[in-house]
């Protein structure tokens, strides 16, 4: 599997393949296996027969810029790593603005240094899809940042990459990261109100997190690298309807509130994924569906939306 050359010129050797299609297995190092994408992205990788070296999240007490500093036993050849981990509650980075910088931008290089220091060929690293919205932000920039970085160390240590830009994921999950639809499921619950920021126009082109999925791997057989990947359920929904739909689907005596739109977001958002979908993606749950699986889900899981609380909404209106 390992070319005797892995490291040339100081350049990766790019004969060594990553290959995830159900053939050869590859050996892996992943960031953010906790959280909602990286729990779901492990799974899967883990069920198709792949192995992994080291998982690295900060809700087991490991923070990604360790890598800069710690040994890690990495005494395997790794094939592959996949960043996910993130500081990605937007208006929290707006009211501190140290927070993308130290986990996104200092994240980053932390990772591609550890990839040049133990010779991994490939990543996989999670961008967002709002660096397509003209709105700048502190989390905005944090991951135009993670873009430039993987791609200056491909062109300068040949550490080739594919860049993925999530739209939105939601799925069922303890999750206490203040995604919207969680915010919105526990509200509902609760009997809480259901806040939206923003006027009855807004709209969200939500991704359901086994579709997420999907399109990395998808994006990764391939084994065309050196690319950008836009991923979303391919619809705009207006979040207005969702919320009443919530509110029924729930049975919630739960009103909607509308609030000021939040600083430095976009207020209409459609990802185009034709690049995805010219390989052969095709997402399979619209976001009705998801919500009436994440329903069924905290139906199963009550501690789930009982301890939940929005850890982010101390920010949204300042």
């Amino acid at each position: 599997m390992y070319d005797k050359e892995v490291w040339r010129d100081g350049k990766a050797n790019s004969k060594r393949y990553c290959k995830t299609d159900g053939g050869e297995k590859v050996k892996y190092v992943i960031t953010g296996h906790k959280g909602l994408i990286g729990t779901y992205l492990k799974q899967r990788l883990d069920k198709d027969g792949h192995e992994c070296i080291l998982q690295i999240d900060q809700r087991e007490g490991f923070d990604v810029c360790d890598l800069l500093f710690k040994e890690y036993d990495v005494s395997k050849p790794v094939d592959i790593f996949f960043h996910f981990c993130a500081q990605c509650r937007i208006n929290e980075s707006i009211a501190h603005p140290i927070l993308p910088h130290k986990n996104n931008a200092d994240g980053i290089l932390a990772v591609l240094e550890f990839c040049r220091k133990h010779k991994i060929p490939k990543i996989v690293v999670a961008s967002s899809s709002r660096v397509l919205s003209p709105e700048r932000n502190p989390y905005v920039a944090s991951k135009i940042y993670v873009e430039e970085m993987t791609k200056a160390y491909a062109d300068c240590y040949g550490i080739e990459y594919i860049i993925v830009r999530p739209s939105t994921v939601y799925g069922p999950m303890v999750d206490f990261t203040s995604r919207l639809i969680n915010n919105w499921l526990t509200a509902a619950f609760k009997g809480e109100e259901l806040k939206l920021y923003g006027t009855d126009k807004k709209t969200l082109d939500f991704t359901y997190v086994t579709d997420f999925v999907d399109g990395v791997m998808l994006a990764v057989k391939q084994r065309q690298w050196n690319k950008e990947y836009n991923i979303s359920g391919n619809k705009e929904r207006r979040l207005f309807d969702l919320a009443h739909f919530i509110i029924k689907q729930t049975k919630s005596k739960s009103k909607l509130k509308m609030s000021i739109a939040e600083i430095a977001q976009p207020q209409q958002v459609k990802v185009d994924i034709s690049n995805l979908e010219a390989i052969g993606f095709n997402p399979k749950v619209n976001i009705y569906e998801g919500v009436k699986k994440m329903i069924k889900f905290y139906k199963k899981n009550p501690k789930a939306w009982r301890d939940y609380e929005d850890k982010g909404a101390k920010y949204y209106e300042k």
